[in-house]
């Protein structure tokens, strides 16, 4: 029971991770290159695409959490500390409503479809 306690505990503190750095990108203190690193970030994690597929066993999912860990870890260093806690107190007191996430996925499947154009094109043509 103690390790399922443990695990919401960190999924709640991933969740207000995540909100806080959509904050940090609203936030002029921010470095620039630090909202380039959140935009890919939250980019990937809307995305239906994935490195590796979420079907194959342990690897499809291991690959989304190092991924997520390792660039939420690199992000809490190139901000400054003072703004991220603002933003994690502003993520914790006033959570983002998300309304649809049609709209972003479809977006970034038009991003996909062009990027994978643009490739087949430039490789074999």
């Amino acid at each position: 029971m103690n390790i399922l306690i443990r695990i919401k505990e960190k999924t709640k503190k991933l969740k207000t991770d995540i909100f806080a750095l959509y904050f940090a990108y609203k936030d002029p203190r921010v470095p620039w290159y630090a909202k380039i690193l959140i935009l890919l970030l939250l980019g990937y994690l809307v995305s239906p695409i994935d490195l590796i597929p979420d079907f194959i066993p342990v690897i499809g999912y291991l690959d989304d959490l190092l991924i997520f860990s390792l660039t939420i870890y690199i992000l809490i260093r190139l901000i400054p500390k003072e703004v991220f806690q603002e933003c994690k107190d502003k993520a914790s007191n006033e959570p983002i409503k998300i309304k649809s996430k049609w709209p972003i996925t479809f977006l970034i499947i038009v991003i996909w479809i062009v990027v994978f154009y643009i490739l087949i094109k430039f490789l074999f043509f």
